[in-house]
């Protein structure tokens, strides 16, 4: 079963950067496309990254878009959202999901972590 432990969630002032990161096992981690996600109080839970296999390929949400960057570590099992800019929009939790193709739609991703909370505040 994939399971997958979220980290690197903090309290950061506006335009401040953190780095997420997610250790993912219970499966071939290279095998699949990877994405992030978040979920803010009260809202859906909503698309922010993928990026496929190889790592070579990434697509990002319209409102993170040249401000965050995920990537992968396929040898560490790890998948990784760079955040730099933040702003206090930006405030949730952040989950990762491996899907067989990378993909926007929360359906395609199969098990949930428990997340990390980033929070962006003066």
């Amino acid at each position: 079963q994939k399971q997958f432990v979220e980290s690197g969630g903090a309290l950061v002032q506006p335009g401040g950067s953190l780095r997420l990161s997610c250790a993912a096992s219970g499966h071939t981690f290279s095998n699949y496309a990877m994405g992030w996600f978040r979920q803010a109080p009260g809202k859906e839970r909503e698309f922010v990254a993928t990026i496929n296999r190889s790592g070579d390929s990434t697509v990002y949400a319209d409102s993170v878009k040249g401000r965050f960057t995920i990537s992968r570590d396929n040898a560490k099992n790890t998948v990784y959202l760079q955040m730099n800019n933040l702003k206090p929009e930006d405030t949730a939790i952040y989950y990762c999901a491996a899907a067989p193709v990378p993909s926007m739609a929360t359906s395609l991703y199969g098990s949930w972590g428990q997340g990390t909370q980033v929070t962006v505040s003066s």
